[in-house]
């Protein structure tokens, strides 16, 4: 059942599912959340249960503020407060490490937790309601089946588990792909999935230099949404430059068929088969972003067998798109 984010009846009906162990369908700024009480094993078990999700793939634990980390983390290190005073709220993960007793369902099991405060205002105001009554983080993957497209809308959570789940209606997410995680349990900064966050920004925010995870040889945590495969619709999803999808198309001619397109450049007159579906790709990173989720649904939805996609410039704004893509593709 969707419930208007603007009541603030329902806000509280959505408070209340919480912290009595329930799920909820959770706007944040990047995609819907499905959202549990992080510290309620049983609570932490139906999210995985509903997404289909394996139970040693950690979840991503939403806070309301900086203020709220200790409850989850037994050490901060000095760079990562340094990220949390320049990007929280915001679309940034950091992996830090996790008290012992607290969330360890959430964990996956693992000594350390990823930990967001988020900046939508109503998932602020909802996590804030949650902590005034002993409920300090919510974990909230992406409100999706396990390894298929984020949500982005009320509508797109609905459509992944039907009627049955309370879902709290917070309009269109802004950023529209998943945050960026940084892992802070290894002395330095170790960048484990991009996002609207750049490298250079994150280096900048806290003064150190991103290493890559292999370049240390320790283990790193696991992480959401880095596995090979993920973000992924039913149709399948094929990479390709400009000029190889229009050489592609011009060979298929008039008898394309269940055939997507997203592509920064119109296709020409003498491409377009009747059975082509294009969408206009942004050539500005942040809207591309912003519309990649809804894009591959609404393919899906018309029911394409193929989905083509202009490979995005190699340029650092672009990275966290093409992470996502190249994973659709996988």
């Amino acid at each position: 059942m969707i419930i208007s984010g603007s009541n603030p009846v329902h806000v509280q009906q959505a408070v209340e599912a919480l912290c009595a162990g329930e799920l909820l369908g959770l706007p944040t700024e990047t995609v819907y959340g499905l959202a549990a009480d992080a510290s309620n094993q049983t609570a932490v078990a139906k999210i995985f249960k509903a997404k289909g999700r394996p139970s040693n793939h950690p979840l991503i634990v939403h806070v309301a503020s900086a203020g709220s980390v200790h409850q989850f983390a037994s050490s901060v290190p000095d760079f990562a407060q340094k990220l949390m005073s320049q990007f929280w709220p915001g679309p940034l993960t950091l992996i830090l490490p996790r008290r012992e007793e607290m969330a360890a369902a959430a964990a996956g099991g693992q000594n350390s937790v990823g930990l967001r405060c988020p900046s939508h205002p109503l998932a602020l105001e909802v996590l804030k309601a949650c902590a005034a009554k002993g409920v300090w983080g919510v974990a909230a993957p992406s409100a999706n089946l396990f390894g298929r497209v984020s949500p982005t809308s009320a509508a797109h959570v609905q459509t992944e588990f039907g009627p049955e789940l309370l879902i709290l209606d917070g309009g269109e997410c802004e950023v529209g792909i998943e945050s960026t995680i940084v892992d802070c349990t290894r002395g330095v900064p170790v960048l484990l999935r991009p996002g609207q966050i750049s490298r250079t920004q994150i280096e900048q925010g806290c003064g150190l230099k991103l290493v890559s995870p292999e370049a240390l040889h320790t283990q790193a945590p696991r992480a959401s949404g880095t596995l090979e495969s993920h973000y992924a619709p039913t149709a399948k999803v094929r990479l390709m430059s400009s000029a190889e999808w229009q050489k592609a198309l011009l060979a298929l001619g008039p008898h394309t068929q269940n055939l997507a397109l997203w592509s920064v450049q119109k296709p020409s007159h003498e491409s377009m088969g009747a059975g082509l579906i294009w969408r206009a790709m942004p050539s500005n990173a942040t809207q591309a972003a912003h519309d990649l989720f809804n894009v591959l649904r609404n393919f899906d939805a018309r029911g394409v067998r193929t989905i083509w996609i202009e490979t995005p410039p190699e340029t650092p704004e672009w990275e966290g798109v093409r992470d996502r893509l190249n994973r659709a593709a996988a």
